[in-house]
């Protein structure tokens, strides 16, 4: 995988736009000057926690006697479903942040798992455990895909009001459909090496 498939690859789970909703609904009771410092607080917690991910992925899967196969077994499932709930969300509308609570959010839901989910996790193990040379190209598309989700959720007042909700939705649905291919992707990879042939 190169650094810019990678870097597409952890932005389509960071889904920016399908969150761009749910991050507003979750800041409406929060003081509007309020607002933007604790967007980027969330954002720089979730970029921190990735981080930790990327530096000490192989160390977790050497704790957990994990293998290669299982990450990405694992990794594509995990993905799938995220494609799925993109393409098909809950009726509540919830999804994986479940019910906006009261107050100033700190950490959960729009650090945890807003923007670092469990998917985006088990994808830089993945990315560092399939080849851990590349370390530094990992953490560049970590910081390429944390940017530019980043921009859209910083600016995502003024892109609600012009693209409106229909079309953000449509956005995230194809989002989501480019992610459930690359997860079976990733499962037949992990499939395909744990049986040693070739895809």
């Amino acid at each position: 995988m190169t650094t810019l498939s990678a870097a597409i690859l952890l932005f389509l789970i960071m889904d920016p736009l399908g969150n761009i909703p749910i991050f507003l609904s979750l800041l409406k009771d929060v003081a509007p000057k309020r607002r933007r410092h604790v967007m980027v607080r969330e954002l720089l917690i979730a970029l921190g926690v990735l981080l930790v991910f990327l530096v000490g992925g192989q160390h977790i899967l050497k704790v957990l006697q994990l293998k290669q196969e299982s990450i990405s077994i694992a990794g594509g499932i995990v993905l799938f479903l995220i494609g799925i709930r993109m393409v098909f969300p809950p009726a509540d509308g919830g999804g994986i942040f479940g019910k906006p609570g009261e107050g100033e959010p700190f950490i959960v839901p729009m650090a945890i798992p807003g923007v670092a989910g469990p998917s985006a996790m088990a994808a830089l193990l993945l990315l560092t455990n399939t080849q851990p040379g590349r370390t530094a190209d990992w953490a560049i598309a970590l910081l390429g895909a944390w940017l530019a989700t980043a921009v859209i959720l910083l600016c995502s007042t003024y892109l609600f009001r012009w693209l409106g909700e229909s079309v953000l939705t449509a956005l995230e649905r194809v989002m989501g459909m480019l992610l459930i291919a690359l997860s079976v992707q990733m499962f037949l990879s992990g499939i395909a090496a744990y049986l040693h042939l070739a895809v």
